[in-house]
């Protein structure tokens, strides 16, 4: 479901491959340099922002491109080729950002939500509070043989002077922060299985966020139907991270969209075709932008080749202004070189 599929040779050669390629961060190898990004051409990137802000000025749309009804203050934009795509550039305030930034690091992980962390640790409690208060995750023999371990937050001090070498082995919050990936919210996706285990203990979609995606869904609901949000999949992304080729097909109405919400730095998203070897068009997605996807376009092939962490194409300019609070500089340090993409679904 996410994340790309085990790559063969011929795998190699597609077209979505070659774009995800073409945008993908690199670094120079020259070694007397400074490490810098390698220059990539963004000229055939789709900008929904410009393109929103020329429609403002003088209600003209570029080829390919049109507006949907809605209710929104803000357009919402189709693309003629993709029945079912809908994108609607800075959807969300600053303040709405903010809000939904706090969430994904100090709620949407905690159990009974599972992390990527989860298959290695166990359900991890206060993950952001520890990285932040620098703690360390212990893992500690329970039973006289050592095989059963269990888990907890310790100080570097309190592993020197307590432990005496009778831990397993201990890793830092701020490590664990940095390695999480991904955050399962409502109904919990069975990674092995590729499915919902409906059995898994998980809590409801946090309510402001479900009537958050019930008005954001509308433009790509049926007449007459009601977005009803059972599950969402947080990802985050760092530096250097992508989100492969793939498409979200476990869901059982295709008809109904994924909300997918942006927040932090700037990203490319490819939206390809049917196959692989579709060639994928290339946008960019900004802090507070929204996509929907529905019907046709769940069957493309989609990911996420690329965030841009340096300060001049990360545009996160306001939410340094809004994070600039005492309280709120952990948060900035974190999104300062992050994404997080929250999407939620309507299961059955």
């Amino acid at each position: 479901m996410y994340g790309s599929e085990n790559l063969n040779e011929d795998s190699e050669r597609t077209a979505f491959r070659k774009t995800e390629k073409k945008y993908k961060l690199y670094y120079d190898s020259n070694k007397k340099k400074k490490k810098l990004p390698r220059a990539v051409d963004l000229s055939d990137v789709i900008d929904f922002k410009a393109i929103s802000e020329s429609f403002v000025r003088n209600e003209e749309l570029p080829v390919g491109v049109s507006k949907a009804q809605s209710r929104f203050d803000n357009p919402v934009f189709c693309l003629d080729a993709c029945p079912g795509f809908y994108f609607i550039p800075a959807a969300l305030s600053i303040e709405e950002q903010h809000k939904w930034i706090k969430e994904s690091l100090v709620s949407f992980p905690q159990p009974p939500n599972r992390t990527n962390h989860n298959a290695v640790y166990g359900p991890i409690h206060s993950l952001f509070r520890a990285a932040n208060d620098k703690q360390i995750l212990v893992e500690e023999a329970n039973d006289v043989e050592g095989d059963v371990c269990s888990h907890r937050w310790a100080s570097s001090e309190e592993i020197d002077s307590s432990l005496n070498g009778n831990s397993c082995k201990s890793i830092s919050a701020s490590v664990l922060l940095r390695k999480l990936r991904w955050s399962t919210l409502g109904l919990q996706f069975d990674w092995s299985k590729r499915g919902y285990n409906v059995s898994l203990p998980h809590n409801k979609i946090p309510d402001a966020l479900s009537q958050l995606a019930k008005k954001m869904a509308a433009p790509a609901m049926p007449a007459g139907e009601d977005f009803q949000p059972e599950a969402a999949i947080v990802n985050y992304f760092g530096s250097g991270d992508m989100l492969g080729g793939h498409l979200d097909d476990m869901e059982v109405d295709w008809s109904k969209p994924i909300v997918s919400m942006s927040l932090g730095c700037k990203a490319i998203f490819l939206l390809g075709g049917k196959s692989r070897n579709d060639e994928p068009l290339a946008m960019f997605l900004r802090s507070g932008d929204i996509v929907l996807m529905s019907g046709e376009a769940r069957e493309r092939f989609h990911g996420v080749p690329r965030i841009f962490t340096d300060a001049e194409h990360a545009e996160i300019g306001s939410l340094e202004k809004l994070l600039s609070d005492e309280d709120d500089i952990c948060y900035l340090e974190y999104i300062k070189t992050s994404r997080i993409n929250i999407n939620i679904r309507q299961v059955f």
